[in-house]
């Protein structure tokens, strides 16, 4: 099987933090708070999607998820995610990647 080229990959965005996460849902742009579950069925991404991001199993999202997450909440995307780029197996924030 072919590499897929790497422009074809979709760009993976890290969580800052979970504990980050939980405080964004404690008071959404409006200033209501949002439930995990009413975060994951307005992003569209899964339920366990967000708990996992809030318990540190799960770090990265694809872009689309990531957009979609800080768009519900009403926050700018990197105030909660930041940009990732694959080197090798490991992935690196995009503001550390040497040439």
């Amino acid at each position: 099987m072919a590499a897929t080229p790497a422009a074809a990959q979709p760009v993976m965005y890290a969580v800052v933090s979970g504990d980050r996460l939980k405080i964004f849902m404690e008071r959404d742009g409006t200033g209501a708070p949002v439930t995990s579950r009413q975060l994951a069925e307005a992003a569209g991404v899964a339920h366990g999607t967000i708990g996992a991001l809030m318990n540190g199993t799960q770090r990265v999202v694809p872009e689309h998820k990531a957009k979609a997450i800080a768009a519900r909440l009403g926050v700018d995307l990197l105030k909660l995610f930041i940009p990732m780029e694959r080197s090798g197996r490991t992935l690196v924030p995009v503001q550390q990647v040497v040439a």
